[in-house]
């Protein structure tokens, strides 16, 4: 990969917001804000439970644990309840993840790995980002 390489994204996937209670946030999205869910789904692999709102051509994440030991958990102890994460679509999230690490960028996931509703995923750490963890989507 070349340094100058661009990377592609097709659009904004999904914003992750983490919480401790998922059904208690679920009844505000759904019914605060009359948005209207669209699935649950667990991740084991992420230790994750998550609701999804489509907003448009994007998603709303609510990202819950279901370990104490995982990302989410020791997010939440850290930083509380809120924003975790935003999801720019890409079509081929290897390639992506290969040209950011070529251009010098730190990764959490070097190559891509299985994520909800049969993504490819990997993430970019949030010290290259001023402070904004990103994920790489490929859906």
């Amino acid at each position: 990969m070349l340094k100058d390489e661009r990377v592609s994204f097709t659009g904004i996937d999904h914003i992750g917001i983490a919480v401790t209670n998922l059904e208690k946030a679920i009844d505000v999205w759904q019914h605060v804000l009359s948005i209207p869910l669209s699935g649950i789904e667990e991740v084991p692999s992420q230790e994750v439970r998550l609701a999804v709102f489509k907003v448009g051509d994007s998603r709303i994440e609510l990202v819950e644990a279901t370990s104490p030991d995982s990302p989410i958990a020791k997010f939440i102890a850290n930083r509380g309840e809120g924003v975790h994460h935003i999801a720019l679509r890409t079509q081929k999230c290897s390639t992506t993840l290969q040209t950011l690490n070529a251009k010098g960028v730190a990764l959490i996931d070097k190559t891509a790995r299985s994520g909800a509703g049969n993504s490819h995923i990997g993430f970019v750490h949030p010290k290259s980002l001023g402070g904004v963890l990103l994920e790489i989507i490929e859906r």
